[in-house]
């Protein structure tokens, strides 16, 4: 670890945390306006049916009662607009059914809004929602994917059979996969299940629309991710507000973990409600109304298949995969599990030819989109079991048979079957790494001790790779999206030689007030106290994309860069007509102008005030002031990859899995703040264990949702998390940007589930179980056991 106090590769606290742990943080929730109205949503309570009575006057009567909205009043407007376009292997568009802002005469999941009481209290608003004559024909719902394919009910009449798209990719390589499929020495096959998960961030969604009558101006204050993206869908898509008459601001968020990207109704409710009744309203969802109004994650069925020839190399990859996406496209939801789940089946290793197929199903279940990895974890799973489970078929190491395959240091640039193309890595190292972690060689004494005690211990490796900061914008233009992926950045050096950096990034839990400053600290050579980080303000910033994907450093950091090396090429002509020198003299370091192989210099603050004060040089060559814009377009993903080992000990008799170990060894190429390196890990890893450990998000066949609140929905505890043990030397530097950074927000959650599967197998081997799907919870784990042994017996 780089030793020095402050700049790159410092450890430095982060300084947000002195607000939010004395509790002076701004969160949405915290924000009241003058004479705000409180709205309550009334959300269908069954998965499907038509609206065949809606009487609100009653209500509407109520005291307190502002008014009481239904889609009458949202005739005329726009539906919640998804941001991606996906095109199925016959060149069709995709099914892209409306999803209006309230129920539109029928409801499609449970948490569907159907109306909304507005109120002068939440109470009056609460009570005056039962008094809403309502009532619903129930229709049959359908919740399995495959059985939603077979018609009969549909969730939209466009898709009669539920279909949403039907998806090839590399299309031109399925009959050569077939082929090595059915010419293989060995194929393993294996089905599993990504299960379903709610994302749970620290704080829940809220909303208040505000309008000033006397402007035309529209703000929004929510917890967001992406504000720009959420003021250009919801002002050009929805409510058909120009840019400049809408604010939209996203202060202090408390986690987002993909749920927080997307636009929702209820930000565009509150918008409209605003001006209608020219009064700010507020909304602020309940932990349990979060379960059925927030966008979901995951929920894949696949089947994949490795073939090998008779040396082990691996041939071909065949993955065929239903994908749910819910009752309605949520914004990002049609690119999850195509293009940012096709282009990683891949991996670390040389597979030549790929081959994956996806389905995307409707369904009468709360709407499903990117969480913590996005696609990644999905591909990364299906890898690391399959190829675990060819070791075991085949009688060899698990990490030998990664490492044979594995692609090599000297291979890179790769060109993967699958369109991308890595710059760098080093996957030995990082395997060979986390096994020196996690002690290998002493391992059969571990599970010898824990046998003396009836305890059954297994130790399971994985290899991920993902790919973040995702770019650029011409490829994923043709590729469907919407939107570019760009970032934008403002340096603004003031006339004292303090600085104020406007991003377009957006901070839920990053860092990014100090990752930014000490970038900023580093490049210009003043202390980090003297740079303030701004963001989340549409008025302020003058454009972003966003924070997800483990962009923002890698996208959102080099958008700074950029600026701040404009800066700097000013000031440096600056500083060439103050000390009387040729501009191609002048040196700039540790925060010092100087005129190479003299002693004569001037400190940056000095020529901060001289670009405001600017007496001592000619304007009409160089204009006063010091602040300069950028925008950056990634010409690529960035990277990360890593080896992760997860150690275990399962009790035969009750099936309760206990996590003894965790090891991570990563290359997220050149880090900022290790400090803030280590906490993404260790959060990353807690919820990839969350998800390979307990949590599910299940429906019964009515589609009534089994999971609604923290009683019935099991997050990770501090007893079920080890210490996580991390590494970040291997370092391969990205080639493409210019902090050499590649992201690391994710890759905890992506290379824990199947480690922790992984291992649980191992540890289940010797009782014949060779695999069972997440969650791994002492049930499953106690029938799968059980279910082996009476499957020997016979």
């Amino acid at each position: 670890m780089n030793k020095q106090m402050t700049g790159i590769g410092a450890s430095s606290k982060r300084r947000e945390d002195v607000r939010f742990l004395t509790g002076k943080g701004q969160y949405t929730d915290d924000i009241n306006r003058h004479g705000q109205l409180y709205a309550h949503f009334v959300r269908s309570e069954v998965a499907h049916g038509k609206i065949t009575k809606l009487d609100a006057s009653a209500a509407a009567a109520a005291p307190g009662v502002a008014h009481v909205f239904t889609s009458k009043d949202f005739e005329g407007v726009g539906g919640v607009p998804c941001g991606w376009l996906i095109t199925d292997k016959n060149g069709e568009p995709m099914k892209e059914p409306k999803h209006p802002i309230l129920a539109e005469g029928k409801v499609r999941h449970v948490g569907d809004p159907i109306a909304v009481v507005v109120a002068e209290t939440l109470a009056q608003a609460r009570d005056a929602a039962e008094l809403i004559d309502l009532e619903i024909e129930e229709l049959p719902a359908v919740i399995d994917m495959r059985e939603a394919l077979k018609g009969g009910v549909a969730v939209h009449d466009e898709a009669p059979d539920n279909l949403c798209y039907d998806w090839e990719f590399v299309a031109e390589n399925k009959a050569a996969v077939d082929e090595a499929i059915a010419r293989a020495a060995h194929v393993t096959t294996l089905e599993l299940v990504n299960n379903r998960l709610v994302a749970n961030p620290m704080e829940p969604r809220c909303a208040i629309g505000e309008y000033d009558r006397a402007g035309d101006q529209h703000t929004l204050y929510t917890t967001s991710q992406n504000p720009h993206v959420i003021r250009l869908l919801m002002g050009a898509f929805v409510l058909g507000i120009p840019e400049h008459k809408l604010r939209v601001v996203a202060p202090d968020v408390g986690g987002g973990f993909g749920t927080k990207i997307y636009h929702y109704a209820e930000e565009a409710f509150v918008t409209f409600a605003a001006k209608k009744l020219n009064k700010p309203v507020k909304w602020t969802a309940s932990r349990s109304e979060a379960f059925m109004s927030d966008a979901q994650g995951r929920d894949h069925v696949t089947k994949v298949e490795l073939a090998l020839d008779a040396d082990n190399n691996f041939t071909a990859l065949r993955c065929l995969t239903h994908a749910n996406m819910g009752a309605y496209l949520s914004t990002f939801a049609p690119c999850i599990p195509t293009w940012l789940h096709g282009t990683l089946l891949a991996g670390n290793y040389r597979t030549p030819l790929i081959f994956t197929n996806v389905k995307a199903v409707f369904t009468n279940t709360v709407p499903v989109d990117a969480y913590r990895g996005a696609g990644r974890p999905e591909a990364t799973y299906q890898l690391e079991r399959v190829i675990d489970k060819a070791a075991r078929e085949l009688g060899v190491s698990p990490i030998a048979l990664r490492k044979q395959n594995f692609i090599k240091p000297d291979q890179f640039p790769y060109q993967t079957p699958v369109a991308v193309v890595y710059d760098t890595g080093d996957y030995d190292a990082t395997m060979d790494k986390v096994v020196e972690m996690a002690d290998l060689a002493g391992f059969d004494a571990r599970k010898a001790e824990a046998k003396s005690r009836g305890k059954l211990r297994g130790l399971g490796f994985a290899h991920y790779i993902e790919a973040c900061g995702i770019a650029p914008s011409s490829l994923v233009g043709a590729l469907g999206a919407r939107a570019g992926l760009y970032e934008a950045a403002t340096v603004r050096v003031n006339p004292t030689g303090s600085v104020s950096v406007f991003t377009g990034s957006h901070s839920h839990g990053q860092g990014h007030e100090t990752t930014f400053a000490q970038v900023v600290s580093d490049m210009l050579g003043i202390p980090e106290d003297q740079i303030d980080i701004v963001h989340g303000d549409t008025n302020r910033v003058p454009f972003g994309m966003g924070t997800y994907g483990s962009r923002s450093l890698a996208v959102g950091g080099s958008a700074i860069v950029k600026s701040v090396e404009k800066i700097v090429s000013k000031a440096r002509k600056i500083a060439a007509h103050l000390l009387e020198a040729s501009e191609a003299d002048i040196t700039f370091e540790d925060g010092q102008f100087k005129v190479a192989g003299t002693d004569r210099a001037k400190a940056f603050g000095e020529i901060a005030l001289a670009a405001y004060v600017p007496h001592q040089y000619p304007i009409e060559e160089i204009e006063p002031g010091l602040e300069e814009t950028s925008f950056y377009d990634p010409k690529n993903f960035t990277y990360p990859s890593g080896g992760y080992a997860c150690e275990v000990e399962v009790d035969p008799e009750t099936g309760v899995v206990k996590v003894c170990a965790f090891h991570a060894a990563d290359d997220f190429g050149n880090l900022v703040n290790p400090m803030i390196v280590e906490g993404q890990i260790h959060g990353g890893v807690a919820q990839g264990i969350g998800q390979a450990m307990l949590e599910h998000c299940t429906f019964d066949a009515d589609g009534q949702p089994q999971a609604g609140s923290y009683m019935d929905y099991a997050m990770p505890r501090a007893a079920d998390m080890p210490m996580v043990n991390i590494d970040s030397s291997c370092v391969t530097p990205c080639t493409h940007n210019p902090l050499g950074v590649k992201g690391c927000g994710e890759a905890g959650a992506i290379g824990s589930p199947p480690a922790f599967v992984n291992a649980v197998i191992d540890a289940l081997a010797e009782r014949g179980v060779t695999h069972i799907d997440m969650p791994l919870t002492p049930q499953a784990v106690w029938k799968a056991i059980h279910g082996a042994s009476a499957v020997a017996a016979e």
